[in-house]
């Protein structure tokens, strides 16, 4: 072996062992030792702390001359070179070789020198790993950002600590030779130890604190060193500090004339942060300048909404000022919201980079962080759309208050999203506005984390923390921000440690519970004056430039002012953050009244079918069960019949055809909770390779996504909700793997989709599909909770409504949603059909079946999807009792499942003459028509309801008074069903099946019934 074979290959030894172990650079496991690593890695000395790139790149440089290294690491490989010519290199292992009896050979000054310059190193990155926890965040110094005074005993910040590295105040002089993972020294290789440790304070300590180094990929933690490290970086130009000082003005500005005129108004002011308004434009002109021109945007109803509305999407400022007017009266349809709540879209030109932009603002509620998943899905749908596979186009942006970021669960479950295929929208920066408080909540009872960004680390997001009160810092962070996300795709966080400068909103008296902390803010000088002093004092701008701005501004508000008191009408249709061009006339309202035809071809029905149960692919090797399963499909085609997976299949494919872009998102949707669905199919034999049939029926048509999603409700259906905002050509469905599973979503249900278009105007058709029936399966996998839905819906129980044209249509348009249980697959088709077909959009909340999946009697037949069919509210009894109706004596009225239990024991008690059994397909808005024909068809018989749930649960509140305005309170109307009780459904399969015998004993017992009436 020659001589420099040997020496490369000791140099190499210790930290490519150590890689091959741990998977580490070398000197993160030599300056902290980690769980896990084996004695032999662990024992790799601190004497080689470099990693072996380094060490080979001083090697060649030492071997053209000595004179390249400095002198302790010329004797350092002039050892490590006689020992290899003694044959030694071979004979030990390298990391042995490495542990003293190669430098044995070298004097005591040789090693000393060497092993200050890993002490060095060693100091170097420990700056890098816990240097934020030492810098000056607090504006208000008064409280550490991290919540812990302590600081870390690697960092040198007394002259003593030099001690925990082996150096004293002697070696401050000594230059020392920096690693290739630091930046520090620019252009020069060495730096004197004194150097080395006022750049490190000055890269770590200063305003700005950077957690990155947990980050797992070498290049990206390289990068941000480079952006944090090197010298001179953080520079700005007259031009840009006057342009940074001229938006400071307008956010302090904007919120002194807000408080000027409207002293008793709520407002959520951004007073402690206005730093924020420069800092989202600076984001918003690095991104534009880098190819994005759509930025949908999520924030609290706090920290500045307003002001993020009038200086960052630029809406007019007499329409923001005008929603002050209490007297001002709602030109359009809905309840409306406060105005801290309201969304906006602006298209506009960047003055920065003069190109075009979109921003939009979402409209959300109070509940902090429930538009995170929102935005996501939104910004989603655009790149989808537009078909931005990589997020160079369209981002997003988020911002956060600390307490929330830290204490909602939601904002973990977005950011488990930002990384999986069908979800992630490409990086998102996140910029929390942390005023270190959470509306009374000190932040030290409020998290356990030491800062309220820690959550961001599950997903390797670098996080910067700075000063809000130092605004070039704050913008500098800014931009690289931008730059990381447009480099990296991956999201990042911004924490500008603020202050609150009045209580949780404007009237509030913050003294109560934080004393000192608001003594401090009273003597806090505001950060517009600090800057522009700084400005003045540099020669940037003169004091009377600074005037004239702030005077120009204050002119620009009180002309707005004046102006909005000509608005004596609050149009706001202006809150739209997702216009629908092209599907709204000009005015926001439908094109039409009616719904096109759902009913269907033969022809497409049979080439649906023949796909569904067929494998498009070649060499293709499928489950020996899902193959039973296609096989069926293919019987049941033949026999020109569906059950729910075909019927289902029915409404996408023939969508799929008309160019509907459908999306089925929610857990385990890919093969459906019950096996029926089988949409991806998996070759048994190739890892990864899979076959979408769904995707390979019509040579022309829109792209189907079926995607499993993370184990969330609440993200998730937040995400779909926003994805079904960007575009009303797009069939958006989530399933829940039971229907109470959306219990965990219920705020995006309540603030969202319930209520969403009467706040802001927003039309929304996403599809909630929810496996509901009780079937003995206990109190968790019964009830979709029917009754939650219904509570909200917004009919009117007591009227019956009159419309001129279609009824069907007509309702639905006022309605706020819609709530099915369809109890045939050809009715399912129909209603996902409709949803497209409407010339509106409502949310559809379908109580799908389980049990009912595979039953033969819930099969339906092509005719029921042919031409001329559509969806039935209501679907009569056809049976007997049809040919007869005035000699029923009784009619049963029901809804789902329970149809066919019914059905059953009518044929068994052989009363098919007898009782009329009535499916309410269409729950809410409430068939009126459709059951009033129904009633007076049976003339003379009595009026039932039957549910399976119990009475305090299921359709009952319901429809107990739309019933009685159907029949005037002429007639009695019983219930039949399950008794009020605590818990959805027993535990106990005999419990069930008794309470099921015993309410259809009461169903069909004609001479004993005396129920209960309604």
């Amino acid at each position: 072996m020659s001589k420099f074979r040997v020496i490369v290959g000791v140099l190499r030894g210790g930290s490519a062992h150590w890689l091959r172990r741990c998977g580490e650079s070398p000197a993160r496991c030599w300056a902290e030792p980690r769980r896990g690593c084996t004695s032999e890695a662990a024992s790799v000395p601190a004497a080689v702390t470099s990693s072996s790139s380094y060490v080979e790149e001083m090697y060649y440089a030492w071997l053209e001359d000595h004179k390249n290294v400095h002198e302790s690491w010329d004797a350092y490989f002039r050892n490590i070179q006689a020992c290899s010519l003694s044959g030694e290199a071979g004979e030990r292992r390298p990391s042995t070789l490495l542990q003293g009896r190669v430098l044995s050979h070298s004097s005591d000054v040789a090693q000393k020198v060497v092993e200050d310059h890993l002490a060095v190193h060693t100091l170097i990155r420990a700056y890098q790993i816990r240097g934020h926890h030492v810098a000056q965040l607090d504006p208000l110094g008064i409280l550490e950002a991290d919540l812990d005074s302590f600081v870390p005993s690697d960092l040198i910040t007394t002259i003593d600590k030099l001690g925990f590295y082996g150096l004293d105040e002697s070696d401050l002089d000594r230059s020392f030779q920096l690693p290739a993972t630091t930046f520090i020294g620019g252009e020069a290789t060495t730096l004197p130890l004194r150097e080395i440790i006022c750049r490190l304070e000055a890269s770590y300590c200063g305003h700005i604190g950077v957690e990155f180094m947990f980050i797992n990929n070498v290049d990206q933690c390289q990068w941000i060193r480079q952006k944090f490290e090197t010298p001179g970086v953080m520079r700005f130009t007259n031009s840009e500090k006057r342009t940074l000082l001229a938006r400071l003005i307008r956010s302090t500005r904007f919120e002194d004339f807000l408080a000027r005129k409207w002293s008793s108004e709520k407002r959520f002011g951004l007073e402690g942060c206005e730093v924020l308004i420069p800092a989202l434009k600076t984001i918003i002109d690095k991104s534009s300048a880098a190819g994005i021109d759509s930025i949908i945007m999520g924030m609290p109803h706090r920290y500045g909404r307003l002001n993020v509305l009038a200086n960052v999407i630029r809406k007019d400022l007499d329409q923001i000022f005008c929603q002050f007017d209490p007297k001002l009266e709602a030109a359009d349809e809905g309840s409306g919201d406060v105005k801290y709540h309201l969304g906006m879209y602006h298209e506009r030109i960047n003055r920065e980079t003069d190109k075009d932009i979109t921003l939009s603002l979402m409209a959300n509620p109070s509940h902090l962080e429930a538009v995170d998943p929102v935005v996501q899905g939104k910004a989603k749908a655009e790149q989808f759309y537009r078909g931005d596979t990589q997020g160079k186009k369209v981002m997003s942006i988020l911002m956060h208050g600390d307490a929330a970021f830290a204490g909602q669960g939601v904002v973990y479950e977005t950011f488990h999203l930002s990384e999986l295929p069908s979800y992630t929208t490409h990086g998102t920066i996140h910029v929390v506005v942390n005023n270190q408080i959470g509306f009374t909540t000190d932040p030290r009872v409020a998290r356990s984390s030491p800062y309220p960004t820690d959550v961001a680390r599950v997903v390797n997001a670098p996080i910067f923390h700075v000063n809000a009160d130092d605004p070039e810092a704050v913008m500098y962070v800014c931009r690289v921000a931008a730059e990381w996300r447009n480099t990296f795709n991956k999201d990042v966080v911004i924490d500008l440690v603020c202050y609150r400068r009045f209580g949780h909103n404007e009237m509030d008296e913050p003294m109560f519970t934080q004393p000192l902390m608001y003594k401090q803010i009273r003597r806090q000088e505001h950060v517009l004056k600090k800057y522009s002093d700084k400005l003045i004092a540099e020669g940037v701008v003169t004091l009377q430039e600074f005037e004239e701005e702030v005077a120009k501004y204050d002119k620009i508000c009180e002309e707005a002012y004046t102006s909005s008191k000509d608005e004596k009408i609050l149009h706001i249709r202006h809150w739209l953050d997702s216009p629908w061009p092209d599907f709204f006339t000009a005015q926001g309202e439908p094109k039409s009244m009616t719904c096109l035809p759902t009913g269907l071809d033969e022809e497409i029905l049979q080439h649906i079918g023949q796909t569904a149960s067929s494998v498009p692919l070649e060499d293709f090797k499928i489950h020996p069960g899902v193959s039973r399963i296609l096989r069926g499909r293919a019987d049941l085609v033949k026999n020109r019949q569906m059950d729910w997976a075909l019927g289902e299949y029915m409404a996408f494919g023939s969508l799929l055809k008309d160019g509907i872009h459908v999306r089925l998102s929610g857990q385990d949707v890919e093969r459906g909770t019950f096996s029926h669905r089988h949409h991806v199919l998996h070759d048994q034999e190739v890892d990864k390779r899979i076959c979408i049939s769904m995707n390979h029926l019509w040579a022309n048509q829109a792209p189907y996504t079926v995607c499993n999603s993370s184990l969330s409700e609440y993200g998730v259906l937040g995400f779909e909700l926003g994805f079904a905002m960007a575009s009303p050509n797009a069939l958006i469905l989530w399933e829940a793997q039971f229907g109470d599973f959306h219990n965990t979503a219920q705020c995006i249900i309540d603030q969202f989709i319930s209520s969403g278009q009467a706040k802001w105007v927003r039309n929304n058709g996403i599809v909630l599909l929810l496996p509901h029936g009780m079937e003995g399966m206990g109190p968790e996998h019964s009830s979709a909770r029917p009754e939650r839905f219904l509570q909200m819906s917004n009919d009117d129980p007591d009227h019956f409504p009159e419309f001129n044209g279609d009824f069907e249509v007509q309702q639905l348009y006022d309605c706020n949603w819609i709530v099915v249980n369809c109890s045939t697959p050809a009715n399912y088709c129909h209603v996902l059909r409709r949803q497209i077909l409407l010339p509106f959009r409502k949310p559809l909340i379908i109580f799908t079946p389980k049990s009912l999946l595979r039953l033969p009697e819930a099969r339906s037949s092509f005719d029921d999807l042919a031409k001329g069919t559509k969806f039935r509210r209501v679907i009569p009894d056809e049976g007997p009792v049809s040919q007869n109706p005035g000699q029923v004596k009784r009619v049963i009225f029901c809804t789902g499942k329970v149809y066919y239990e019914l059905n059953k024991e009518r044929k068994q008690q052989n009363m098919d003459r007898d009782i009329a059994i009535i499916r309410l397909e269409q729950i809410s808005p409430f068939p009126f028509d459709l059951i009033r024909d129904e009633v007076e068809k049976y003339p003379n018989a009595e009026l039932i309801w039957c549910q399976e749930e119990h009475k305090n649960m299921g359709y009952y509140d319901y429809v107990r008074p739309r019933f009685l305005t159907v029949v005037a309170n002429r007639r009695p109307i019983w219930y039949v069903g399950r008794d009020p009780a605590a818990a959805p459904a027993t535990g106990n399969k005999s419990t069930h099946l008794n309470e099921l015998r015993r309410f259809m004993d009461t169903a069909f017992n004609l001479s004993a019934f005396k129920g209960r009436d309604m």
